[in-house]
């Protein structure tokens, strides 16, 4: 005997799968009941609670709405494709929460090295962060997050009051028209190299990525850290950086 369909409140209180998400599947296109009543109620054939036991199968797997459609539709058909979707919403995941407990990590450290620390240095240092996350990849934050373990927090301060000193001399050279190729400014260009290779470990691509956070954050984190190099200062300590090279 051919089972009667159901209605949806009858498909809503047998499932638990409230009406309303019933309605938006509807609407949507991900499941769209086989029949109708004459007054034009939605009736939903055995097929159609199949294809929503595979929807909140793929939903407990953490697939999005439109990505469930997708795959029951056939544009991605196979389990294996499935589970490398899956691996990739996981990996997403993993990462964020990663990058959020790095975050929490450094903001605590922050809170624990001051007596009293204000809401707006607090949001400071979450702002600073957060614009590292934009320029560096999360493995090249990894990578940065280990050298400042292994650096210690004294040395980090030293090279941060390093950079507050050197930045002002290489401006005031710039400024003063002296040639970068010059014993003084090469001297400066010294200098530089040494507390960029300490940062990044002479890794060329966190170089790189330095230089491009600067270019397109310079007044912003010019609000933040008083002292940072501009284009213009990035360009004329390179060429003493070549000629030192040379």
């Amino acid at each position: 005997m051919k089972e009667p369909p159901w209605k949806v409140g009858e498909l809503a209180r047998n499932t638990g799968v409230s009406v309303r998400a019933l309605h938006h599947y509807d609407e949507i296109g991900l499941l769209t009941p086989s029949l109708r009543t004459a007054a034009g109620h939605r009736l939903y054939s055995r097929s159609d609670i199949e294809r929503l036991q595979q929807i909140q199968s793929l939903r407990l797997m953490g697939m999005s709405l439109d990505e469930s459609r997708r795959l029951l539709d056939g544009a991605v058909a196979s389990p294996l494709q499935v589970i490398h979707l899956h691996l990739a919403r996981l990996r997403e995941q993993i990462a964020m929460q990663k990058r959020l407990a790095a975050r929490l990590g450094t903001l605590a450290q922050h809170l624990d090295g001051s007596d009293t620390v204000s809401l707006v240095e607090i949001c400071q240092t979450i702002e600073e962060m957060m614009t590292m996350e934009k320029y560096f990849s999360p493995e090249q934050l990894e990578v940065l997050e280990e050298r400042r373990i292994k650096v210690g927090e004294a040395r980090m301060k030293s090279v941060g009051d390093d950079w507050n000193v050197l930045i002002p001399q290489v401006r005031t050279a710039m400024d003063h028209g002296i040639d970068p190729t010059s014993p003084e400014v090469l001297e400066l260009a010294r200098r530089w190299q040494s507390l960029v290779h300490e940062f990044t470990g002479g890794d060329p691509a966190l170089a790189k990525a330095v230089k491009t956070m600067y270019d397109n954050e310079g007044p912003t984190l010019q609000k933040q850290l008083a002292n940072v190099p501009t284009p213009e200062m990035f360009a004329y300590i390179s060429k003493g950086c070549a000629a030192l090279k040379s």
